[in-house]
């Protein structure tokens, strides 16, 4: 879910994306950047990828929690992209979807040297990526919540009920899947763990959002389900967001449960998958909080 600060991307890009958009099919704000940029975005994709490939770094659970940050820093920038203009040459590198590749290069150069690095003084490289993933996404929101501040825009209310609510969400979700589901959820581990409290902050800003600040989503699919919301009883008392956060929980939980066997055979490429899979509500969760901190 995305509030109504809706950028469109510059170029040619978004005629295809509102092809889509009219089509029901992507949301709103989506296009592609400008085809030079595509080029660009798509080899530094492929450049790094063959690069992590021959590193063949391994993939542990630390690892998933020191790409964390990174997730969280694509949903960042994205929504300082909804509010302000970044520098006109760097601009379409922000929208919808070009910021998660252009995030997935950076992270994955950092993830690069990083292993080389650890290579040669023999330490972990999930400590150096985490902690500059760290640093790059706490920058990012300092600076957006000192603009916020100057220009009398900021709002922690809506960010404080998000992140209470996702705390309780996650861990009530995560116990429940340790006591049905012990297996799947030792497998999984701290990847697991991630995975769970990523939708749950995305389905936890997105009820915010929809039932405190009545935005606009721009999501077909997480409209029908608000709007399912909406139809039942329970929405003049509780609001309408709750079943989208319960969907999103239930998602997440199938999830981590039916990687077991994939986890238990194949760790590696399993915990890779999760991560892309958390990676689905961090961002879109992160660029909600941002959002509703420094938008006013």
């Amino acid at each position: 879910m995305n509030p109504s600060v809706v950028v469109g991307a510059a170029g040619g890009g978004p005629i295809v994306g509102t092809i889509l958009q009219v089509s029901g099919v992507l949301p709103d704000g989506f296009g592609l950047p400008p085809l030079p940029y595509v080029a660009a975005l798509l080899l530094g994709l492929l450049t790094v990828g063959a690069l992590l490939w021959t590193l063949s770094p391994p993939v542990t659970n630390a690892t998933v929690v020191a790409l964390a940050p990174w997730m969280m820093t694509g949903g960042v920038l994205h929504g300082l992209h909804q509010v302000r203009e970044f520098p006109g040459w760097v601009e379409p590198l922000f929208g919808t979807p070009a910021v998660y590749a252009t995030v997935s290069i950076v992270a994955g150069s950092v993830w690069v040297m990083t292993t080389l690095y650890s290579a040669m003084t023999q330490g972990s490289p999930n400590r150096h990526l985490g902690v500059i993933g760290t640093g790059v996404v706490v920058t990012f929101t300092i600076l957006g919540l000192i603009e916020a501040f100057q220009n009398g825009t900021l709002d922690t209310l809506p960010v404080a009920v998000t992140i209470a609510a996702t705390g309780v969400a996650a861990a009530i979700t995560w116990a429940i899947i340790g006591v049905r589901f012990t297996d799947s959820a030792a497998l999984a581990s701290w990847t697991g763990m991630v995975v769970v409290l990523a939708h749950a902050l995305d389905g936890v800003s997105t009820a915010v959002g929809y039932d405190m600040l009545d935005v606009h989503e721009r999501s077909p699919v997480s409209e029908l389900i608000l709007d399912a919301g909406s139809a039942l009883p329970t929405a003049e008392f509780i609001g309408a967001g709750w079943l989208f956060v319960l969907v999103k929980l239930l998602v997440a939980s199938a999830v981590v449960v039916l990687f077991r066997e994939w986890l238990r055979e194949e760790p590696q490429e399993a915990r890779l998958a999760l991560a892309a899979v958390a990676a689905l509500g961090l961002g879109p969760g992160m660029n909600n909080v941002i959002l509703f901190a420094i938008s006013g």
